[in-house]
């Protein structure tokens, strides 16, 4: 009878140390468990293969930060952009009340006076600019000419210039959201 406390012998001993991940002598695959026989080849190879994954992956992440970044931007870019839109049609839905101020004005009443120009304070320091062009060259990117006069002999026949403005324009923020009604000579 066999002793069960006994390390057992014999031939399924060496196959179980090497399916347990335990290298045994009689195994022809198995490195040398002291490391003196390592191949100085194979190690630098792991070491070539090992700094190529290495870099790989650091490649990957930089470009993944590279990417945030520039959607980061994007978004941030696209948030002012929205922004700068939705001021800017605020300031184009506003235009009649102005206008109604300068009708008002232009009639005599004084009471809307300081109501305008805080309006219009306000507006000009966020962007509006009133394009109001009497005297000026007509300019079709800033005028619409509803009037037209002939030149007179002191006038240079090929510019036109603006003699009278029917309605004033705006721009917001060098944009033109509504050009100068104007009447021209020339």
């Amino acid at each position: 009878m066999s002793d069960p406390t006994a390390e057992p012998t014999g031939p399924d001993v060496a196959p179980a140390a090497s399916a347990a991940g335990v290298p045994t002598p009689d195994d022809p695959s198995a490195e040398p468990v002291d490391g003196s026989e390592l191949s100085v080849e194979a190690l630098l190879d792991d070491v070539e293969r090992l700094t190529a994954e290495r870099d790989g992956c650091l490649d990957r992440w930089q470009r993944t930060q590279a990417d945030f970044e520039n959607s980061r931007r994007r978004l941030q870019r696209e948030a002012a952009d929205a922004a700068a839109n939705a001021t800017g049609r605020l300031a184009e839905d506003l235009l009649p009340v102005l206008d109604a101020c300068d009708a008002a004005i232009g009639h005599g009443e004084a009471g809307v006076e300081p109501i305008f120009a805080a309006l219009l304070q306000v507006l000009e320091k966020n962007g509006l600019e009133r394009i109001d062009p009497v005297g000026d060259v007509f300019d079709p990117t800033r005028h619409e000419a509803v009037l037209h006069e002939p030149a007179g002999p002191d006038d240079d026949p090929a510019l036109s210039t603006v003699t009278e403005v029917l309605r004033i324009g705006y721009a917001w923020k060098g944009r033109v959201v509504r050009a100068a009604m104007v009447k021209v000579r020339g």
